[in-house]
């Protein structure tokens, strides 16, 4: 994956041995862990699992998501999901760095929290976290009100390119995150100085679809999961996707099938705490193995039309140091950080 499929920076590389060397202990032996019986070493029988950011986004659609089907399979009885949202999702990143060693807690993660770490130059970074998996990947989707004078992610370009500063831009990631990094990389793509982009962020979907569909923006980016309702009942229009195929259930072409170079996809996963002792780690590995290989999960998959992207233990560690590096370069590349 290049640069522009999405990202991640500059202090990966001096983390990835670390965290590879780390976890191999832990995969080696806790995907064949059984679940069930109170002796077994790590378990926890009531789990936390933190969002960065508020109710209503992809973040915390996804965590609820994990929640529910963790419960539904009787891996862990007890699971809570809560909000902490706050310096641009960077506080939850602190939170779960704090309590070293708690391996009840979970953060909710992915993309745009890479991205914010960046931004927040005082921010922890992600590779001081135990990598546990990547779960998922969803494009972004452009869209429109129903009643938009844009019928074609062609119309929207052409009056984009004709007055950059007349077109209102959202989305419902922080700044930085998904919404807005496409959004960029879109006007990079279309020779629209970054300058000129007018863009709006909002704290979560819910927001930002009252502001599109009440007419305070033009168009936004989002993930199509978190715009469901209002896309199936028409209230929507989906220009365009990001991906690199079209989804049978939106009506609407790939960038690249409109002519437009660009491929991007946005990613969820977990992180830990630092510090998890051996058991701990092998435990969590095999909670989420365990999730992932259940038709639970599967059928979540389908319902949000998520693509399967799991990735866990060292090689999500080594993924993530990777993307901390492509982040950071492309949020420089296009004026979102500083070098």
């Amino acid at each position: 994956m290049d640069e522009r499929n999405g990202t991640a920076g500059r202090r990966g590389p001096s983390r990835r041995a670390v965290l590879a060397g780390g976890l191999a202990g832990g995969l080696a032996g806790g995907l064949a862990l059984p679940l069930a019986g109170c002796q077994e070493p790590g378990r926890q029988d009531a789990l936390r699992i933190m969002v960065p950011t508020p109710p209503g986004g992809g973040f915390d659609h996804t965590a609820r998501t994990l929640a529910s089907v963790i419960e539904e399979i009787g891996a862990v009885p007890d699971v809570t999901v809560f909000n902490l949202a706050g310096s641009t999702g960077t506080a939850a990143l602190a939170r779960l760095v704090y309590e070293r060693g708690a391996a009840d807690l979970l953060l909710q993660m992915g993309l745009g929290l890479v991205a914010n770490t960046h931004v927040d130059t005082a921010a922890d970074s992600v590779t001081e976290a135990t990598p546990v998996a990547r779960l998922i990947e969803e494009p972004e989707a452009l869209m429109v009100p129903a009643d938009s004078e844009y019928a074609t992610i062609g119309d929207l370009v052409a009056a984009w390119q004709a007055d950059p500063g007349a077109m209102r831009i959202g989305g419902g990631s922080t700044p930085a995150g998904p919404d807005h990094l496409v959004t960029m990389l879109l006007a990079e793509e279309l020779g629209i100085d970054p300058g000129a982009v007018v863009y709006h962020s909002y704290d979560g979907g819910g927001p930002m679809q009252a502001a599109l569909m009440g007419h305070a923006l033009d168009f936004a980016a989002a993930g199509p999961s978190e715009q469901r309702a209002a896309i199936d009942s028409g209230q929507l229009r989906v220009l365009a996707v990001t991906a690199a195929e079209a989804d049978p259930g939106l009506d609407a072409p790939t960038l690249r099938e409109a002519g437009i170079d660009l491929e991007f996809m946005n990613w969820r996963g977990l992180l830990a705490p630092p510090g998890l002792d051996e058991d701990d780690l092998a435990w969590l590995l095999a909670l989420v193995e365990r999730v992932h290989a259940s038709p639970e999960w599967a059928e979540r998959l389908a319902r949000n039309r998520w693509t399967d992207a799991y990735l866990a233990g060292e090689d999500f560690a080594v993924f993530l140091a990777e993307e901390d590096e492509r982040t950071g370069r492309t949020l420089e590349r296009i004026g979102l950080a500083d070098g």
